[in-house]
């Protein structure tokens, strides 16, 4: 009910705080004491807000290279190409309205840049400690004295082939920047890359950007990327093209019906299968990844079966997920589980202004079926019915305006995802050869999306250098044995490869 009243007094909030002239309003009395702080984007403000103590906003990657790479090597890297993002030069300070970037002023590389050592336990090996220590950097806070990120490097590495070199492990919040835009951050960092200059790091105007970012691509970016082409989606996105006809403004489009209109149809999306994996959350983490796979073959089997590359990886991690809950003695025999997916809203030659531009797409995963094949079509029926759905877009005017309201009424907002869903995925197309980074190879790369609210589970597909790796990142609660999960994927695709070799000529086309 709070909730309720919150969102419907949005757009008389803010059409009162336009009235105002600029130097009244209290955000420019809330930052009287900040001259020169560049203000923190509203979407950005929302992920800064979003931590909680069972889930913290933190991308979280793993990068194995080999030969090792010493630490003075590494810091003489970060020295030279990520700092020249001044994102990561920049602390973040809060105040009532929101937050601001601020120069760290006793900026110290050493401590953002630190060395590692594994402990494995008696009969564990280092493959094992490592995922340890990356489920407990996963669950630590970052310092919010300091700018939000942290280089972690085990410079003695030695996998489970014998092959030694470095593993480095990255923690950076969800503030600074997406997914799609660390993929620009990491290029750049390698060998034979190189960050944009300062003047073109700054980001579009925050009005260009909940314009542009947020209701344009929804007749454009956003159609072509999750093929929606439902004559009524495209009608009612038509018509959000052009808020400031129906509204006035912008703002008050996002703040006033149109987010209360989101809002009531995400409410009413049923909530999620209940299962092992769902719950309250507590707050320790566990991660899990799997060997590579071949891409090709992924591509050929896509192929044969008229369906898409992403569709045959959704449907293997829907299988392990359902073969993980048989074997533990639950029946997921026609259940669906519903994972949030994120939809890059940026142009990509903008991707190194960083910050978040994305919305999330509610994808519905078929655990319950044990045809690989038929469970492969089921996700592409899925999927296509995106198309002809309004379900795409309601997150993108949620997660533009969540930033302005405060931190509980903001909470019991976003929530709302996570009752609808029991996991976050997202799967990152990758470079299709392996990249160099201060002489050695990056041999592998993974990483894991923070899940929000009570969410316990985060999946995350990545292709990489010809190969595709299936990850999680659980709750040590919910689901304390991720690696039983992942240890099903490369089984749940040869069955499939299988399965596809032996249909009829023809009928697999």
């Amino acid at each position: 009910m709070k909730l309720g009243l919150t969102l419907a007094m949005l757009p008389s909030i803010v059409r009162a705080d336009h009235k105002r002239r600029p130097e009244e309003t209290p955000m420019a009395t809330a930052l009287a004491p900040l001259r020169g702080a560049e203000r923190m984007s509203r979407v950005d403000t929302a992920w800064l807000r979003m931590d909680t103590p069972s889930n913290l906003m933190m991308i979280v990657g793993v990068w194995l290279l080999e030969p090792g790479v010493p630490h003075a090597a590494l810091c003489a890297r970060v020295e030279e190409r990520l700092l020249k993002y001044k994102r990561f030069r920049q602390k973040v300070v809060e105040d009532t309205m929101g937050a601001s970037w601020v120069a760290d002023r006793g900026f110290d590389l050493q401590h953002h840049v630190v060395r590692e050592t594994l402990k494995p336990r008696r009969g564990q090996g280092l493959r094992t400690a490592l995922e340890d220590r990356v489920a407990v950097l996963a669950a630590t806070p970052l310092d919010p004295a300091r700018p939000l990120w942290q280089l972690h490097l085990v410079e003695d590495y030695v996998d489970a082939e014998g092959r030694r070199g470095s593993a480095l492990i990255a923690r950076i919040h969800h503030c600074i920047a997406d997914g799609i835009a660390l993929i620009a951050v990491m290029l750049s960092i390698t060998d034979g890359g190189k960050p944009p200059p300062e003047r073109a790091q700054k980001p579009d105007d925050e009005k260009d950007w909940l314009a542009d970012a947020v209701l344009k691509p929804i007749t454009d970016v956003a159609v072509k990327a999750i093929g929606l082409y439902g004559d009524g989606v495209v009608k009612s996105m038509e018509a959000l093209s052009k808020p400031q006809e129906l509204f006035g403004s912008v703002e008050i489009a996002l703040t006033g019906a149109q987010v209360v209109k989101d809002v009531a149809a995400l409410a009413l999306m049923p909530d999620d299968s209940p299962t092992r994996l769902k719950g309250k959350p507590g707050r320790g983490k566990r991660v899990a990844w799997c060997e590579p796979i071949p891409l090709a073959d992924v591509r050929a089997v896509g192929k044969a079966l008229g369906c898409s590359i992403n569709d045959v990886l959704l449907a293997c991690a829907a299988g392990a997920i359902g073969a993980y809950l048989r074997g533990k003695g639950d029946d997921p025999t026609g259940q669906e589980i519903r994972a949030m997916v994120p939809v890059n809203l940026r142009p990509l030659e903008k991707a190194h202004q960083l910050g978040n531009r994305f919305g999330l797409v509610p994808l519905v995963l078929p655990i319950g079926i044990a045809n690989p094949v038929a469970r492969v079509y089921a996700v592409r029926r899925r999927m296509n019915e995106l198309k002809g759905s309004y379900q795409p877009v309601l997150a993108f005017g949620v997660l533009a305006v969540a930033g302005l309201l405060i931190k509980p009424v903001q909470h019991a907002l976003l929530n709302l995802f996570a009752k609808k869903a029991t996991a976050v995925m997202t799967n990152v197309p990758g470079p299709k050869e392996p990249l160099m980074f201060c002489g050695s190879t990056l041999r592998q790369t993974m990483f894991w999306v923070p899940q929000s609210g009570d969410i316990g589970m985060g999946v995350s597909i990545l292709s990489y250098g010809g190969g595709v790796q299936f990850g999680l990142i659980t709750d040590a609660t919910l689901c304390p044995d991720p690696q039983a999960i992942i240890a099903g994927f490369a089984p749940e695709f040869e069955r499939l490869l299988t399965t596809t070799l032996m249909l009829p000529w023809g009928e697999a086309a």
